[in-house]
This record gives C-alpha cells, sequence and structure tokens, in this order.
C-alpha cells in the first residue's frame, strides 16, 4: 500500500526530530560548497539544454528545432545534455577506535567522519545522484527521505574495536566513499577494495586521524587501552615506543595508498583538528574526478 504524501511528510518529520544536531551540522557544512549542475556536457537523453548544432545526415526532422532554424538558413538540432543519476555507495566506521578524541575541545572521530560523510551525501543527492550504503542495508536512493535514513544509519555504533569495510552488493561501475581510521586489518580494506575494482567501482578512502595518533605525545609510564576494552598495554616509558609507532602509521598509510592506487581510487587523511569543510571541499571534488 502506497503512503500518502502527508503520511510520508509526517514520518520524514518524525525521523528528522531524533537526529537534529547532525542533520542541521550537515546541512550547513554542506551548503558551504557550491555545487554546480552534474552534468557530464555530453549529447543524449536529458532535460537541460545543451547546444545547437546544424542538421546532419541521418537526424530524423523531429529533432529539428523550428524557431531556432527560422533565423537563419540553416537547419539546427537542439541537443539536450547528457544527465545520468549515478549510484555513490558510503561506507562509515563506527566502531569503538573510533570514538577517540585526545582533548576536550576537539570532536571524536566518528563524530567528525559522521558529519563529513552525511555532508557528502547531501552534496551528492542535490547534485541528482542517488546515494546509499555498501551492503543491503540501505540501497541508492535520491532526496530528502533518504538523507533522513543516511543520518540515522550513521548514527548507530557498533561495539568491535575496529571496523572493516562492507564491500557487499556494491554496483557495477558506482562510486564509493569509505571514511574509517584504518586501524584495523588491513586484509579486509585489500579484499574491499579488490572487490569494489572488480565491479569496476572507483572511489575515495578518507583516513580521519586525531592529531594525538600523528604525534605520539606520551611520556613516562602510561596506560595504552583499546576503546571496546578488549587490549591493554602498559609501559613505564611511553617515549621509547614513539618511533615504532610512527614508523608503523607511515607503513599503514603507504599500504593504503598503494592499494587505493592499484585499485583507481583516491586516498586522503583529515585529522580532527582541522576544519570539516576543508575535507568537504577535497572530497567533492575527488569525487567529482572519480566519475
Amino acid at each position: 500500500m502506497t503512503s500518502s504524501p502527508r503520511a510520508l511528510r509526517l514520518d520524514a518529520e518524525k525521523e528528522a526530530s531524533r537526529l537534529p544536531p547532525l542533520l542541521a551540522r550537515a546541512e550547513q557544512l554542506a551548503g558551504t560548497v557550491l555545487l554546480g549542475e552534474h552534468g557530464r556536457r555530453r549529447a543524449g537523453m536529458g532535460d537541460d539544454f545543451w547546444q545547437y548544432r546544424p542538421v546532419q545526415t541521418g537526424d530524423a526532422r523531429r529533432m529539428i528545432d523550428w524557431r531556432r532554424s527560422a533565423r537563419s538558413d540553416m537547419e539546427f538540432v537542439r541537443e539536450r545534455e547528457w544527465q545520468v543519476a549515478q549510484s555513490v555507495m558510503l561506507w562509515l566506521d563506527t566502531s569503538a577506535s573510533m570514538r577517540f578524541a585526545s582533548d576536550k575541545n576537539l570532536p571524536e572521530k566518528a563524530d567528525r567522519a559522521r558529519l563529513i560523510a552525511l555532508s557528502a551525501a547531501i552534496l551528492l543527492i542535490k547534485g541528482g545522484e542517488r546515494v546509499g550504503v555498501t551492503g543491503t542495508a540501505l540501497p541508492p536512493r535520491r532526496g530528502r527521505a533518504q538523507v533522513l535514513r543516511l543520518a540515522e544509519h550513521f548514527s548507530n555504533e557498533q561495539n568491535a574495536d575496529y571496523g572493516a569495510p562492507e564491500a557487499r552488493a556494491m554496483l557495477p561501475h558506482a562510486r564509493a566513499l569509505f571514511v574509517s581510521d584504518f586501524m584495523g586489518d588491513i586484509d579486509a580494506v585489500k579484499s574491499a577494495l579488490t572487490k569494489a575494482a572488480d565491479r569496476g567501482v572507483r572511489g575515495v578512502l578518507m583516513q580521519v586521524l586525531d592529531p594525538a595518533e600523528e604525534s605520539f605525545p606520551f611520556h613516562g609510564r602510561t596506560i595504552f587501552e583499546s576503546a571496546g576494552k578488549t587490549l591493554r598495554y602498559e609501559t613505564l616509558k611511553a617515549n621509547d615506543l614513539k618511533t615504532r609507532y610512527l614508523e608503523k602509521l607511515a607503513a599503514r598509510k603507504a599500504d593504503l595508498t598503494h592499494l587505493c592506487a592499484v585499485a583507481g581510487w583516491q586516498f586522503t587523511t583529515h585529522h580532527t583538528d582541522a576544519s570539516a569543510q576543508s575535507a568537504l571541499l577535497w572530497l567533492h571534488r575527488a569525487m567529482e574526478k572519480s566519475a
């Protein structure tokens, strides 16, 4: 049974009332990025006028724009812009490791990741694209209602220490965005990107890190504990671990960069002490390039 427009509106408002802070921030952030028309500027079946061109052999008479042709000695065809909505698949890591912030004045990695992912979804949907999540929970759709569904989906949290990219049900030749700290099993990332590449999917890996995870500002006696409380390590000389930690972090970034290069994806690292706007601007341009 099809719901009435009034029922759909009430349902949407009910869902929106649950998530006002995230939605408001995401819509405000998306509004800072000027989104142009998302046409590919190729002739084809579309709604937007592109150009007039002289009639060519093989053109049907019904294609001729007689009003434009009347102003010239030649006959012209009115070409329209080819605009095909593309599917964009999102994966957002909401595991325990993402709930880390080294300072009370910094957002948790998960909070920043949600904001960026939802803002990107809003921009893409406004550009006419269909946006969904990897897997089968939320297939790609357009419209305001889909933004609400995405906001609700992104607000869920996982108990696992680290997240693993979901690559099931990725549509062939779609685009994708994976947002995580990518501190978990690198093989899971490799598997997901391999599956994506096999389906002709191109996209972006955005690594979100707290600045302390880049600088390792720890000294003396320190207890390191995973966000999920499943891992614990105590040391009396934390500074002795700094060099090895930074080498491993650099190696992880190098691995992610290599995997993206092989799969035809793009990789970037965003730090939570940087502006979310700068990350969204970079991401917006990167997603356009991956189209």
